[in-house]
């Protein structure tokens, strides 16, 4: 028999008053009448303990939103996306639904079974995050390797902007070399402008730094930057973290890649990627951009530009890059050992001072103020005339002796 039980029949009995049996047995004199009042209504069942639970829960998570958190992260998983709590919370936002607090979104995800405890992982707040102040203030650049449908081996290249995690260039190649950097960085400033500096690997196609000898002078993606004014960043040797982002964005990147049908050729794989960079600018948050996206954030401040002082002097020994402006005509007069060539720019650039970068075999006669390739020319010691091979051919002034 319970303390209580003693108490009441005490009482009821009348071998004690409520106050004593209250001082004899450690009970309030207020619950000793309540259990004397329920002993006479109920009988000895009204003695037996009570939930304390209470009779209503008007903060608790409605089911139809208990069913919309499970469905959102089974469907995010499903497509390769984030579907952290920040993310789903995101989502019913957006369905126009007022979203639980993060924890509870995080309980129901575990009492559903669809999140799998990690009591050791580190958390997200113990990282200290390195940022660029502005849009455009730095570029990260990065080449991660994937597989068509049969086997064949592809390159995926990426231009991230380090301040809004914009995605603002990604494509497919069978092989990317110093080329497909140059001419897809190019093709990037062409859209968004140059950016005040670059962070990259210490890969060849980025810089020659790491060589040595006497013949590994700076590549056409380093003389390009050197020309524009553009400070050139590169990690650490074996210190991947330094491109933190960019590395973590090609961890999202592949899950995606995961989820959609195998591409059968570097068309089908571009098609993806340029769906997935869509999403990933516009139609999902970062958490790291508290759960803004990156094309927004990118829209939302004023862009860095390149040093304002101009283009940079290049060493004299290189003799490989050239300042020169478009004379009326739109013809360059470039000496080339010792040879003059002319070069048709084209008249519509008459009087804009450009960059020249010669490497072996080609010339690219540049627009420093907006990073724009005027014109590409072949390097050919026996032809006076060098045409611009970007433009079609067609019916132009013969300048050949």
């Amino acid at each position: 028999m319970s303390k209580n039980h003693v108490a009441v029949m005490s009482v009821v009995s009348g071998s004690m008053s409520v106050a004593q049996a209250s001082r004899e047995f450690g009970i309030s004199r207020q619950h000793v009448y309540r259990l004397v009042a329920r002993y006479r209504a109920e009988g000895p069942e009204g003695l037996e303990p009570r939930s304390r639970a209470p009779r209503s829960h008007p903060n608790q998570t409605p089911a139809r939103v208990r069913e919309r958190i499970i469905a959102l992260r089974r469907q995010l998983v499903g497509e390769g996306l984030d579907a952290g709590p920040l993310t789903i919370a995101w989502h019913l936002e957006r369905d126009g639904v007022r979203p639980p607090a993060h924890s509870t979104i995080r309980r129901i995800l575990h009492q559903a079974g669809l999140v799998r405890p990690e009591p050791d992982k580190r958390p997200r707040s113990s990282f200290i995050r390195f940022n660029a102040d502005l849009p455009n203030q730095t570029w990260q650049s990065d080449v991660t390797h994937w597989q068509l449908a049969d086997g064949t081996p592809a390159d995926i290249i990426s231009w991230l902007d380090d301040h809004s995690r914009c995605l603002l260039h990604i494509s497919a190649h069978r092989a990317v070399s110093v080329h497909t950097v140059l001419d897809t960085f190019t093709a990037t400033i062409a859209l968004h402008g140059p950016p005040a500096s670059t962070l990259t690997d210490n890969g060849i196609i980025y810089t020659t730094r790491l060589l040595g000898g006497p013949n590994s002078g700076p590549n056409r993606f380093e003389l390009f930057l050197e020309a524009m004014g553009i400070v050139q960043k590169n990690g650490g040797p074996h210190r991947p973290t330094t491109q933190g982002k960019i590395e973590r964005f090609h961890q999202t990147l592949k899950r995606r890649l995961n989820a959609k049908p195998d591409a059968h050729d570097i068309a089908d794989l571009q098609t993806v990627l340029e769906d997935f960079q869509d999403l990933y600018n516009h139609r999902r948050p970062h958490t790291s951009l508290a759960r803004r996206t990156p094309g927004d954030v990118y829209r939302a401040s004023p862009k860095d530009r390149p040093d304002p002082t101009g283009p940079r002097p290049v060493r004299d020994s290189d003799y490989r890059v050239k300042h020169v402006r478009v004379p009326r005509a739109g013809v360059i007069t470039l000496r080339h050992h010792g040879a003059p060539h002319a070069l048709g720019v084209g008249a519509a650039h008459a009087g804009i001072s450009t960059v020249i970068t010669l490497d072996a075999t080609t010339v690219t006669v540049i627009d420093p103020t907006t990073g724009q390739i005027l014109s590409t020319h072949h390097i050919d010691p026996h032809r006076r005339y060098w045409p611009n091979t970007q433009r079609p051919p067609g019916r132009w002034p013969k300048h050949d002796p």
